[in-house]
């Protein structure tokens, strides 16, 4: 195997022949439905160390350019496999090592249910009277609102830390804020018992 990619921020088991690089991008999407943004897909890439970010960069430009994937909306860099693609993932995909393969399965899944999370929990940012950004959080159940909550934060960067915090885990805040609820209305309603005991 001829190691020719750099493979600074790859992880043990990660790629450093760009030819694998080629086959683990289509590879990739060969296996999603659809349309892939290409931040999207070289973050995936990167975040599970699977290969070097800009050689992973490089084999997209390559593959485009030698039509085995093809940008769908070039102005926002979506791409999706082409059908040399498609047969490159299928006779090539057994060249990659298990590992990889279950990672990127792995990284695909946690992609998609991410995805999944943010519409069903969208979040907006507006820009406050008088500086800063009202941060509005909503979880729905696909249907209709269960809870909207709107904070108050100073910057645009506290705003989007906001966002990604929430969209980690918006079922954390849900029962966070249910509790307090439930815990307010049993204070409520064994301070009228109590008070109702005392006027006997």
């Amino acid at each position: 195997m001829k190691f020719d990619a750099f493979d600074g921020g790859i992880e043990p088991g990660g790629l450093r022949s760009r030819g694998e690089i080629g086959v683990l991008i289509c590879f990739l999407l060969d296996n999603i439905n659809g349309s892939f943004a290409k931040k999207d897909l070289l973050d995936i890439i990167q975040e599970k160390g699977l290969a070097n970010y800009f050689e992973a960069s490089d084999a997209l430009s390559e593959l485009v350019k030698n039509n085995n994937a093809e940008y769908t909306d070039p102005e926002n860099e979506t791409v999706q496999i082409t059908a040399n693609g498609r047969l490159i993932s299928r006779q090539l995909n057994t060249s990659l090592s298990l590992s990889v393969r279950q990672k990127a399965i792995s990284a695909l899944a946690d992609f998609e249910e991410n995805l999944k999370r943010e519409r069903e929990n969208p979040v907006s940012i507006r820009k406050a009277e008088g500086g800063g950004y009202d941060v509005t959080l909503r979880i729905t159940d696909g249907m209709r609102d269960l809870m909207s909550l709107t904070i108050f934060v100073p910057d645009i960067s506290d705003a989007n830390a906001v966002k990604r915090s929430f969209h980690k885990n918006p079922e954390r805040l849900y029962s966070t804020v249910l509790a307090g609820v439930i815990g307010k209305k049993e204070m409520i309603e064994n301070a009228l018992r109590e008070l109702g005991a005392k006027n006997r």
